[in-house]
């Protein structure tokens, strides 16, 4: 163990991704103090990259814990396989068969056009389900 006062940065490397396009599953295990005391967590994200999962992490840390990132210490991150998660919100998506169904889509403005008809008021109401 060191006091902060006697180490010394020697290098500062952001990580880059092999294949920023697959998106992974992360593990984080970080230790944070409250007001009540200093604690561990254990945490899983899924995102392109480990800096995005490290993003979410202190957005989420700050809206549950209102936590700052100066009183979060990130003790180790890993790359977790789907057989690998505990989480029930991670293990949702980490199936092979997920699907993202899209109903009642609103059809889009085209360019120098109104959205859904060509007048501000109609009689018809918009047709949203495409299927």
């Amino acid at each position: 163990k060191m006091k902060k006062t006697t180490g010394e940065i020697l290098d500062c490397v952001e990580i880059v991704e092999k294949n920023s396009r697959i998106v992974k599953n992360y593990g984080i295990w970080l230790r944070y103090s409250s007001r009540s005391g200093t604690h561990n967590m254990y945490r899983e994200y899924r995102d392109l990259k480990l800096t995005g999962a490290v993003t979410q992490l202190y957005n989420e840390m700050a809206g549950r814990h209102r936590t700052r990132p100066r009183s979060i210490q990130i003790i180790r991150t890993a790359t977790l396989e789907a057989s690998d998660l505990k989480r029930v919100n991670g293990m949702q998506f980490a199936k092979k068969n997920v699907k993202f169904p899209l109903p009642h889509r609103v059809a889009s403005a085209k360019r120098n056009m109104k959205a859904l008809s060509s007048t501000t008021f109609t009689t018809q109401r918009p047709t949203t389900f495409l299927g």
